[in-house]
């Protein structure tokens, strides 16, 4: 049960936080066509929309899974240039 009105801007933490989380990760992956960039850019930000949405106890389901997509979409450029040398 939710203490916050309905009405809030912040109930949009979870659907933003899960749309830039998935938007993230398919740019993750073409990371060697686009740049690791748009996915870091795009996977910070759904972490911080996550954790915002977690804070405020609204969504707490789809900012879950905004912050694992996020911060699997953050780490796997990472650790590809870490693993290649690049």
């Amino acid at each position: 049960m939710t203490t916050g009105s309905a009405d809030s801007p912040a109930t949009l933490y979870g659907p933003v936080s899960l749309l830039l989380g998935v938007l993230a990760l398919i740019t993750a992956v073409f990371a060697g066509f686009l740049g690791i960039a748009i996915p870091f850019l795009f996977g910070s930000l759904a972490v911080t929309f996550a954790l915002l949405g977690l804070a405020r106890g609204l969504n707490r389901g789809q900012c879950a899974i905004g912050l694992t997509t996020g911060a699997l979409s953050v780490l796997y450029p990472v650790f590809l240039v870490g693993a290649l040398g690049i």
